[in-house]
């Protein structure tokens, strides 16, 4: 993998929160779920998974930011001109001689280390993590659902998405994403979730905010109207002399997280019919009668 800054093309001092926007942005593009049989596309999504999956975590970025270690997280050799006995050994230092034993000694033992381990051949690495962008609706948030995914592998999974489930949230598959390294063992996949906006609903913690249109009529006399819920539609009596603002609770039409579900807040809206002769001379006649006067009541003039 190139510099993983390069291909998110992000900057070096870049936030945490920067870093995954930039990376949901081009995984929505790139997913293979989107572009089916796109070979280059999928291509491209690996290659920024694995780019994220390395920046995301803390220890290997500020290493990488050191100049520790490479973009595929393999230790860099230090130059022996660099620093310690290795600027003593450039300025003629003799290490059998009043030198710094301790660096000299130091260096014997990783280099008999790094002979060691080529001597013993690779070994069994652990595969990286992937990321799934997954959009679902707010309904399915809400209530929970199962939708199909594609690994990087190819393979087809169903993912169950709880009920209560937020914007941003993530959801972890333990042994989905890469493959290991010479059969070890292979990385997770993570599910980045992102919840679309509804027409009407409106979620607010655990409970789930409405506007009800209603008729001057329904408000007036009061009556029974249908009401939408994520639950399914019901039947709500709106009570008579009923005002815009006037709220609704229906307990338990909410949201369930955990051992407890919210309600369900129903303002009223008074909505006038539209233009309407008979409707227009049936208000003329009651106000010039009632002398009726809102802001008055409100206590504004």
């Amino acid at each position: 993998m190139k510099d993983p800054y390069l291909v998110l093309g992000v900057a070096r001092d870049a936030s945490d929160d920067d870093i995954k926007k930039v990376y949901r942005q081009l995984a929505r593009e790139l997913h293979p779920d989107l572009n089916p049989g796109d070979a280059k596309a999928e291509e491209r999504f690996k290659i920024i998974s694995a780019a994220y999956d390395f920046l995301s975590d803390p220890e290997k970025r500020r290493r990488f930011d050191a100049g520790e270690i490479d973009a595929t997280g393999a230790e860099k050799r230090r130059s022996w001109r660099s620093s310690g006995a290795g600027g003593q050994r450039a300025r003629g230092y003799n290490p059998f001689g009043g030198g710094s034993v301790d660096d000299i000694l130091a260096e014997m033992m990783r280099r008999k280390a790094r002979a060691q381990r080529a001597e013993d051949g690779p070994h069994p690495g652990r595969g990286a993590e992937a990321r799934h962008p997954l959009s679902v609706s707010f309904v399915e948030a809400a209530v929970g659902a199962t939708r199909r995914i594609t690994l990087v592998s190819g393979k087809a999974l169903d993912v169950r998405v709880p009920a209560g489930t937020t914007d941003g949230q993530v959801l972890r598959l333990k042994g989905q994403g890469h493959p290991g390294l010479l059969g070890g063992e292979a990385g997770d996949a993570f599910v980045d979730i992102a919840v679309e906006p509804h027409p009407f609903f409106v979620r607010r913690d655990r409970d789930i905010l409405l506007d009800l249109p209603v008729s001057v009529q329904e408000a007036v006399l009061g009556g029974k109207v249908t009401v939408p819920t994520v639950h399914g539609k019901v039947t709500v009596t709106v009570p008579p002399g009923s005002n815009t603002g006037t709220v609704l609770r229906l307990k338990g039409k909410g949201i369930a997280s955990g051992h407890a579900t919210g309600d369900q807040l129903v303002t009223l809206k008074v909505v006038l019919p539209d233009s309407d002769a008979d409707f227009v001379k049936l208000v003329e006649k009651w106000g010039g009668r009632a002398g009726y006067d809102p802001r008055a009541k409100a206590g504004m003039v």
